[in-house]
Formats: C-alpha cells, sequence, structure tokens
C-alpha cells in the first residue's frame, strides 16, 4: 500500500498550502455521507504523495462497526493538464455518475460533499484494506487486463444507452495538442531525436484511428501504481481522468515495459472479456496509436521535463511498448505505413 503517516489535528498536508481538516469536520463530514449521527474517528493516516491530500479515516459507526475510509481532498490543489485531468470535484462526479452503478467491481463510492469552509469537494470511498499495486504481485497484471477488458465492455454499453453520460470527451483538436506541444517544448533535442519531428507531424493519422474507435469510458491513467489487487479483486483508483475515448488507451498504459509474454497474455485476457467473440481487425493498429499517445502525452505535458528526455530515450529511440510492436530505427515506423490500417 502506499506510505503513510498519521498527521495532528489540521497538520499541513501535501497539495498546496491547503490543511487537513480538523477530526471534528472529519467527524461531521462523515456524518453527512453516511447519513447518519454519532460517528466516532478513531484514528487517521495521512498519504503521502500525489497532488491531492488524502488520508485513510477509521471511524466507529453509530451501530458500532468499525470502517475505513479513502478521503481525498480538493482543497486549493488543481492538477489540470489541457483538457486531461480533473479534479476531486469531477472525479466525484465519475464515482456518482457511474461507477457506483457499475456491475465491474469498482471502490465502493460513499459520498462526497462540499467543504464551505476551505472550498472544493471531498471524497469519501472504500478503503481497499490488504491491497496491493498490481506491479508488486506475480501475475496480476493478466488480472487487470482482464477487469479491463470487462469494464470497457460495460461502459461501452452503458454509452449506447446514455450518449450524454457528463463526462470529458477526447477530440482531435486533444489528441493532436500533444503532438504540437512537444515540437514545441523540444527545442535542439529535435536535432538529437531526429524521428521526433516527422512523429508529431503524423500523429493526426494514429488520432484518426483512436476516435474510430466504438465509445467506451477510459480511465485515462491505468498505470500500475494506480491498479491495486487483493486475491482476484481488482480496485483501479485515481478516476479524475476518466473520459469518454478508446480503450485501447487504458491497455497500453497498463502493459508499457512488460516482457513479451506477459504482455500476449495481458491483450489475450483482455480481448477475451471485451470481445468474446473476436477483437475487431483494427484492435492492433489502435492499440499501436494509443502507445504514440502515450508518449506524446508525456512529452506534450510540461515544457520543464524536456531535459529528461534524454533518460528516457536513451538511445535516441521509443520504446517498443509505446509506440510499435517492432523495434525500428527510427522508433516510429509504425506511422509511416501507406496505411495504417493491418
Amino acid at each position: 500500500m502506499r506510505p503513510v503517516q498519521r498527521p495532528a489535528d489540521g497538520h499541513a498536508a501535501p497539495g498546496g498550502g491547503f490543511e487537513l481538516p480538523s477530526a471534528s469536520l472529519v467527524r461531521k463530514g462523515l456524518e453527512e455521507m453516511l447519513s447518519e449521527q454519532g460517528v466516532e474517528v478513531l484514528d487517521r493516516e495521512r498519504i503521502l504523495g500525489g497532488t491531492f491530500p488524502k488520508e485513510v479515516v477509521t471511524c466507529r459507526r453509530s451501530d458500532g462497526t468499525t470502517l475505513r475510509v479513502f478521503c481525498k481532498y480538493e482543497g486549493d490543489s488543481s492538477h489540470a493538464e489541457y483538457g486531461h485531468r480533473g479534479d476531486v470535484e469531477y472525479e466525484e462526479l465519475v464515482y456518482r455518475t457511474l461507477l457506483q452503478r457499475m456491475r465491474t467491481a469498482t471502490p465502493r463510492f460513499i459520498g462526497s460533499l462540499i467543504d464551505g469552509a476551505a472550498g472544493g469537494t471531498w471524497l469519501a470511498i472504500e478503503y481497499a484494506e490488504g491491497a496491493d499495486r498490481v506491479n508488486h504481485v506475480e501475475d496480476a497484471i493478466p488480472v487487470a487486463a482482464r477487469w479491463l477488458g470487462g469494464f470497457h465492455a460495460e461502459t461501452e454499453c452503458i454509452l449506447e444507452a446514455e450518449p450524454d453520460l457528463p463526462l470529458k470527451r477526447y477530440d482531435a483538436d486533444y489528441y493532436v495538442g500533444w503532438a504540437r506541444r512537444t515540437l514545441e517544448f523540444a527545442g535542439d533535442l529535435l536535432e538529437q531525436f531526429r524521428w521526433l519531428r516527422p512523429l508529431c507531424e503524423r500523429f493526426g493519422d494514429a488520432a484518426e484511428l483512436l476516435l474510430a474507435a466504438r465509445a467506451t469510458v477510459a480511465h485515462g491513467e491505468f498505470y500500475q501504481a494506480n491498479v491495486l489487487i487483493k486475491g482476484d479483486r481488482i480496485y483501479a483508483v485515481d478516476w479524475e481522468s476518466a473520459a469518454v475515448a478508446a480503450g485501447e488507451i487504458d491497455l497500453a498504459t497498463l502493459t508499457f515495459g512488460w516482457p513479451d509474454e506477459d504482455l500476449a497474455r495481458s491483450l489475450e485476457q483482455y480481448c477475451a472479456v471485451r470481445w468474446p467473440s473476436g477483437a475487431p481487425p483494427e484492435f492492433q493498429a489502435r492499440l499501436d496509436a494509443a502507445r504514440v499517445y502515450g508518449v506524446l502525452r508525456w512529452l506534450g505535458g510540461r515544457g520543464v521535463w524536456a531535459p529528461s528526455w534524454a533518460d528516457v530515450f536513451p538511445d535516441g529511440t521509443v520504446g517498443r511498448y509505446w509506440v510499435t510492436s517492432n523495434k525500428t530505427e527510427a522508433g516510429c515506423a509504425w506511422l509511416f505505413r501507406p496505411n495504417l490500417q493491418p
């Protein structure tokens, strides 16, 4: 689990100058979200790292049972990034309008409220007691891929019935913006990595493939740090980047850097659940497009990261799991096929 630290009452937390709420405010907030009186706060453990202040609160309910709650506070923190990441208010919307009613298992939504004093939203969800990151558990990546296939299949059906679901949607401007900013931030590195300019200039073709996918809901940051496992149950957390988009984006993110054997098993598990009758013929090409997007979303995020690109691509090539299914001299040959269809 993530490292935790017990705070003093009202102790300053990561995320701007926002302080964790006092124990009395947390108690009142939990009573409001649980719709009951007599809640007693027994313990608080602050979770270190991340943009938003968060903690695990152990409380005793009015019926005498003990409940462990993961609480996230918006305060004055934000990490909005070119239409990608949202905030705690948006994550609460994702839980309230989508996740809490799904058959696919997700962390239980306990409640939310607006902090009238400090501003921003409080979010309370089930704490995944005893769960660990999937990359810390043997053979867990294929299990997460299978869960992901079921999630995408279910949200695809939900969107067919509810096309106006109030979530962010990736469009052509969103995708191409990452390539444009990558070129803006690259500077002299364009001479060092000569594949980078043509990669960005051709990225519109990859974006077309992603936009042609059947609509589903992508987590948006399905990194292994955001995917927990306990037994055979998957807990996907940090939903502030969820959007209507191609599901292959999540799959590319989850499987980044894993050996071929694990990658093959993960793709097999994903496809078996999402498309029991067989994956569409453009699946592999769309997965490659998602890998290219994954590269550009990092490179085109913040210009201050540019000096570290040489650490990301020390040999001047883009890793095979992000850009193409085969290592090539330039690392982006996939985008130069005359026809992007497989």
